[in-house]
């Protein structure tokens, strides 16, 4: 079963020199509990692709449904809502809330979502033991390494129990080691059910997917 498809989708950005053409005419499908690497050059609409995936921004033609659903249709609001239930993002730079700890964190997105307090609290410990920061709960990001603060942000990415989980260079910001843990940690989600799009320049992250495209 799909969960996302585009079709024959193109996003051209106006600029003052002339129209900038970031993806012409791209198609593809992510299956439910597929894991899929996209490589390629900077530049060559990796990000862009990802963005319209998860209904961040929306295509200049073509169509793009989710579960079966038009996003182009949708309203910013709904979209915003699938945004927040069915997608996890996972950013090179973390972009945990500084102020929050890293249970906070993780604990946002499901107040944002309506959650009870009782069991968001209970899904957060359970997050935070399964990408191992149990003794890490109460710290701010700046009291994390990298791998502390990109393993709080897939806890994060994960805390609505989405269908499908987009992440944009997510060891871009990490050495070799870290990044191979990192990498361990999406074999996990994934093999757990949860879909997985993964942009990435790191060619051992890539090879752990199941379909690779460029």
């Amino acid at each position: 079963m799909a969960i996302v498809t585009a079709r024959e989708v193109s996003r051209i950005f106006p600029m003052p020199a002339g129209p900038v053409i970031a993806l012409k005419d791209v198609s593809m499908t992510i299956a439910a509990g597929e894991y899929v690497a996209i490589t390629g050059p900077s530049g060559c609409g990796k990000s862009t692709l990802l963005h319209l995936l998860g209904g961040v921004d929306t295509p200049t033609a073509g169509a793009v449904t989710f579960e079966g659903r038009d996003l182009v249709a949708m309203s910013e609001a709904d979209r915003g809502r699938l945004r927040l239930t069915r997608i996890g993002f996972v950013f090179q730079r973390f972009f945990l809330l500084p102020m929050l700890t890293a249970a906070e964190n993780v604990e946002l997105p499901q107040a944002e979502a309506g959650v009870a307090a009782a069991p968001r609290r209970e899904r957060t410990r359970e997050l935070l033991a399964y990408v191992g920061l149990s003794d890490r709960a109460d710290h701010l990001p700046s009291q994390l390494s990298g791998g502390e603060m990109q393993r709080a942000a897939i806890a994060r990415a994960l805390a609505n129990r989405p269908a499908l989980v987009l992440a944009d260079e997510p060891t871009g910001e990490l050495d070799e080691s870290t990044s191979d843990h990192i990498a361990d940690l999406f074999q996990r989600v994934n093999a757990d059910g949860t879909a997985l799009l993964v942009v990435t320049h790191n060619p051992a992250l890539a090879a752990r997917a199941t379909r690779r495209l460029a």
